[in-house]
């Protein structure tokens, strides 16, 4: 089965954000999504772009994205940073994960950074399988540390 793999354009969103919410679903997380078309919209195609999104596509329809965005090391300088790379499960094997890695990694290339990151679940073998075999670095020693909307605020109120 032949795919397209391109850059996301604004009409995109709403098939963008039904992957991530099947990716939330996967996550075991399917109530986590607050974002909405719109927020998809308006963050990514506004006069300062925070992600750039890349889709695989087949016969019209999107059966895969990876999206990223710019972060900054103290150590490393400018990195690319892979938010998530999604293919609609029914197409998995096809090569559009493949294809899509490869366009975040030709981007970051492109746009000359020191690095390219990003997080998987320590459950999903099939993926950390999947990138050890195109020769990323799983480290085991750093673990994700996060505030939520709720954390912020709690934060918040107990420094004021």
């Amino acid at each position: 089965m032949n795919f397209t793999i391109r850059k996301a354009l604004e009409k995109d969103m709403p098939q963008v954000l039904n992957l991530i919410k099947e990716l939330a679903i996967f996550e075991k997380e399917p109530n986590a999504v607050e974002l909405t078309v719109t927020d998809l919209q308006k963050d990514g195609f506004g006069k300062h772009p925070a992600f750039q999104c890349f889709v695989g596509e087949i016969n019209n329809t999107i059966e895969g994205i990876a999206l990223v965005y710019m972060r900054y090391s103290t150590w490393k300088g400018v990195v690319l940073h892979l938010e998530d790379l999604v293919v609609n499960p029914k197409m998995r094997g096809l090569g559009i994960g493949n294809a899509l890695l490869d366009e975040v990694v030709k981007y970051g290339h492109h746009l000359g950074v020191k690095r390219i990151s990003w997080e998987v679940l320590d459950w999903n073998e099939r993926a950390i399988t999947f990138y050890e075999k195109k020769g990323a670095k799983i480290l085991k020693d750093w673990k994700v540390v996060q505030l939520d909307e709720r954390g912020i605020k709690n934060y918040i109120s107990k420094i004021n």
